[in-house]
């Protein structure tokens, strides 16, 4: 009897998988040499590049983090800014990430945007912002969204679908009695970058791909093979 996977067996599927077509379509040309001075800008180049390109989503990045015992963790937020001291994400202090950053306060995050073949990687410290900005940033968010922080039970074992959908209930009476309401732990992080890659695909696997590595005079680009 064969492995499956599901309906489909482990050779089919290990058959699908290699016929998947990969950088389809136009795709952008990546001149390193144009590239400016630091990462910042050029992230903001690409950035509103796959805006104007119709990319789902584009602000959406896998965030990898590690507890102490070094396991590494990974999940898809939104990025929420990018000022003087970084890459901006939040979180529930009672998250596994959260838990991970007090931890180890590091971070690694990683943009994909498929229709162009670009990937963004970006590695660095992570530190706490001030409680007014994490207070504002959670109530720039949508009623749903600060319903389901308020309870502060992300991760936590669910009985089932209906226990859920009460809670949620419950917590968005309580926001249009008390529309300020903030969830206590909500916290808005800054990553600052130690090094950001830019990853240009190409069709013939001739990828380009760029590193900018922080030094104590500003940032160093480097070239890497694919």
């Amino acid at each position: 009897m064969s492995a499956r996977a599901g309906s489909v067996s482990v050779e089919d599927l290990r058959q699908l998988l290699r016929g998947l077509e990969v950088f389809a379509g136009e795709l952008p040309v990546f001149d390193p040499s144009e590239a400016p001075d630091t990462p910042a800008e050029l992230f903001a180049e690409w950035l509103l590049a796959a805006v104007e390109a119709g990319v789902r989503e584009p602000h959406a990045m896998t965030v990898s983090t590690a507890g102490a015992d070094g396991n590494p963790t990974a999940r898809t937020l939104i990025l929420k800014g990018l000022g003087p001291d970084g890459w901006q994400f939040a979180s529930d202090s009672g998250s596994v990430k959260a838990r991970n950053l007090a931890e180890r306060p590091y971070a690694a995050l990683t943009f994909y945007w498929s229709p162009l073949a670009r990937q963004i990687r970006v590695r660095g410290p992570v530190a706490p912002e001030s409680p007014e900005d994490s207070a504002a940033d959670f109530l720039a968010r949508g009623a749903g969204a600060r319903a389901e922080a308020l309870l502060g039970r992300q991760s936590r074992p669910l009985a089932d679908l209906a226990e859920r959908d009460t809670a949620v209930k419950e917590s968005l009476a309580r926001l249009e009695a008390e529309p300020d309401l903030v969830a206590p732990g909500w916290t808005l992080h800054s990553l600052r970058p130690e090094s950001v890659e830019f990853w240009q695909g190409d069709k013939e696997r001739r990828h380009t791909r760029l590193t900018y590595v922080r030094s104590g005079e500003g940032w160093v680009k480097q070239l890497l093979w694919p």
